[in-house]
């Protein structure tokens, strides 16, 4: 079964989506769901993107299904390691996202993080907290979007291209090889050409240093953004020879087209 593994319903500060709207939706399509949603301890603003885990399993548990999974994504930041482990062992989720979002107490969204800056040092700054968080993160399933960052930097080309970035990007790649971790592609850029074209060059780099597992996600808020570009995703993960994958119970399941 094919598994779209990465979208928010209400329980994340940013999404209005109800569970029941999810599931509808990937029912029409014949595709699996992890629910993932945000957990952004020490976010800027005060309660935003942290969630009750507690409400979270009450209201879910009774869909969970082998078509519905129960995740996380957690926002990693580097003070937060010790919080953010306590969360995932204290409850039963079935995959765990680790995403950068915030750094020096920025939203990567806002405009002032990209102030008075060139793309390589902010560039630099974004690889460099991924690489140092995925090195002590050794709790999480699958690193979140690599490419991030570009839906929001305030550059004239905000495209993540690894021949600016090599060294930094292979310590990111590397790291993920190493612990066995899974690669996101997120679906969300995946309709312009030139995205799917920079990006094939680091799924076919994480290949090479090692890495042999991608999730896929549409990082979906709205029922109409579930499953989209999923098309798109496997065909860079075949290209890339990487092996599509999901989570049950935080055990590797291996997606397979019907």
């Amino acid at each position: 079964m094919l598994f779209d593994t990465h979208m928010h319903t209400r329980f994340s500060t940013d999404s209005r989506m109800t569970i029941n709207q999810a599931m509808a939706r990937a029912g029409e399509l014949g595709l699996g769901i992890a629910i993932t949603e945000h957990m952004d301890l020490n976010y800027p603003e005060p309660q935003a993107f942290i969630f009750d885990t507690v409400a979270y399993f009450a209201a879910y548990e009774r869909y969970r299904s082998e078509q519905v999974l129960l995740g996380i994504e957690i926002g990693m930041q580097p003070g937060l390691v010790a919080d953010n482990r306590r969360i995932v062992k204290d409850h039963p989720f079935d995959y765990v996202i680790g995403s950068i979002h915030v750094i020096d107490n920025i939203d990567i969204y806002c405009a002032e993080f990209y102030d008075l800056r060139t793309k390589a040092e902010v560039y630099r700054q974004y690889f460099e907290a991924m690489a140092e968080c995925l090195e002590s993160y050794d709790f999480i399933d699958s690193l979140g979007h690599i490419d991030y960052i570009a839906r929001y930097a305030r550059f004239t080309d905000p495209e993540i291209y690894y021949h600016e970035f090599p060294e930094l990007i292979d310590r990111v790649l590397a790291t993920a090889a190493q612990r066995q971790l899974a690669m996101e592609i997120n679906t969300r850029r995946l309709n312009q050409k030139e995205t799917v074209n920079a990006l094939i060059l680091i799924y076919k780099r994480f290949y090479e240093l090692g890495g042999r597992l991608v999730t896929i996600g549409s990082d979906a808020h709205t029922p109409g953004d579930i499953g989209k570009g999923m098309d798109v995703a496997l065909a860079i993960a075949e290209y890339c020879r990487l092996r599509p994958v999901w989570f049950k119970d935080r055990k590797i399941q291996y997606m397979k087209k019907d």
